[in-house]
């Protein structure tokens, strides 16, 4: 029989302990520091009509010619299961009344991209993002990048970069397209095939290719900035002195564009030496997406998740982070012992404290064994003779000291064995 039945999809993972305790720290995290930040949650469905993608991230951008998961539903609509978390936030605020253009909100949730699966880049990943609605704020642009920041150092993650560039005004767009296709007519050959296609298409995102040739030719062409207006220059320049007063260390980064259409004015990234040749771990910036009859205005960032479990793993920084409650099992020598066990362990759990026992009724060594596989830290062992003294016998897993211990001395003793 196939092996490959019991697989998850290539490019796709189950999430199981130990791996989901990570998992499950970042995120209890992040929701903490996020409600500090006075940000709520939306959760968004992850399957949209694909025109919410599109139209929002860009005909002309990878993610929607060739990265999407695209298909045609019973009712004959075209429909996508989600690249990005935005344009279905902006979808929903879209609908709503006019106070949601004000919103602050975060997401935490799988995508979904037809990518060539690699180390912290899977076909179903998991991003944890934010947005704060609104017009051109160079206040809010600084205050994204600061949630970054803390967030990672929340995390303890360590040794990453802020890149920072700006993408200009809307009405920029013309003027700096133009002006890349005069740079770069003399060198269309030296250009990868995309590069050529984006030539023609959407110039602005050669900057972006990882292609050495194209990186040649793009190191000699001067700062897009040069062919943007003055007031997105300004623009660019005010969310840089915020950063300085806040000490937050930035680098300017020329070629920087990211790759959605989306963005206007600031964009970043943050990168991290851990992770190789696929270095990002997130990024963000400032967008007008359109939304049907309406366009939606903010700023906005997403985190991968998964690189940022790569790093903190690199770092040894993974562990650091779980705090689990320390588990107790029962073990039960007999069937009256067993039901006190089952009354104990019930009253234990409404004491706030995390405890289990064996049900099937096995033997003790195999009580004990399981008491191992569950990495209890400690157990609570009654027989026949505990009993008859009304006692019970605590055992230290991690050194296997014991005692034995009436009932008010055990509920003292479990009580102090938890932080919680």
């Amino acid at each position: 029989m196939a092996t490959d039945q019991y697989q998850p999809l290539q490019g796709m993972s189950d999430l199981i302990a130990p791996e989901i305790d990570l998992w499950q720290a970042l995120e209890a995290r992040s929701r903490e520091l996020l409600d500090r930040y006075a940000f709520t949650e939306i959760r968004t469905p992850v399957l949209e009509r694909t025109s919410v993608f599109a139209r929002s991230i860009g005909d002309t951008t990878d993610i929607v010619q060739k990265e999407m998961y695209t298909f045609e539903d019973r009712g004959g609509r075209s429909v996508t299961l989600r690249p990005e978390a935005t344009a279905g936030v902006m979808r929903h605020v879209a609908g709503q009344g006019p106070e949601a253009l004000e919103s602050r909100l975060y997401y935490l949730g799988p995508m979904f991209r037809a990518e060539r699966p690699q180390a912290g880049r899977k076909r179903q990943f998991h991003q944890l993002g934010a947005e704060i609605l609104g017009p051109p704020n160079a206040a809010a642009d600084a205050e994204c990048i600061v949630l970054q920041k803390h967030l990672l150092d929340e995390w303890g993650l360590k040794d990453y970069r802020i890149r920072i560039n700006t993408r200009g005004l809307p009405e920029d767009r013309r003027s700096v397209g133009a002006a890349l296709r005069d740079a770069l007519s003399p060198s269309v050959s030296a250009l990868c095939e995309d590069c050529r296609r984006r030539y023609e298409t959407n110039p602005l995102r050669i900057l972006d290719c990882k292609n050495e040739s194209c990186g040649r030719e793009v190191d000699r062409l001067p700062p897009i900035t040069h062919f943007m207006s003055s007031e997105a220059r300004d623009y660019f320049q005010e969310v840089l002195r915020l950063l300085k007063r806040l000490d937050i260390p930035v680098e300017e980064q020329p070629r920087l564009v990211r790759g959605l259409d989306y963005y206007v004015h600031t964009v970043w990234e943050i990168t991290g030496t851990a992770l190789g040749a696929q270095d990002a771990i997130s990024g963000g910036g400032r967008y007008v997406i359109p939304i049907g009859e309406k366009e939606v205005e903010g700023v906005g960032f997403a985190m991968g998740l998964e690189r940022v479990m790569v790093a903190l793993r690199e770092q040894k920084a993974d562990r650091k982070l779980i705090s689990k409650r320390p588990k107790i099992w029962l073990i039960s020598a007999g069937t009256a012992a067993f039901e006190e066990n089952l009354v104990l362990m019930q009253s234990l759990r409404m004491r706030g404290l995390c405890c289990g026992m064996d049900l099937q009724g096995r033997s003790l060594k195999a009580q004990m064994r399981t008491a191992n596989r569950q990495s209890a830290a400690h157990v609570i062992i009654r027989g026949e003779q505990e009993m008859e003294r009304g006692t019970f016998v605590l055992k230290d897993m991690a050194t296997g000291e014991q005692e034995e211990l009436d009932m008010p001395g055990l509920m003292e003793r479990v009580q102090a064995l938890t932080p919680f």
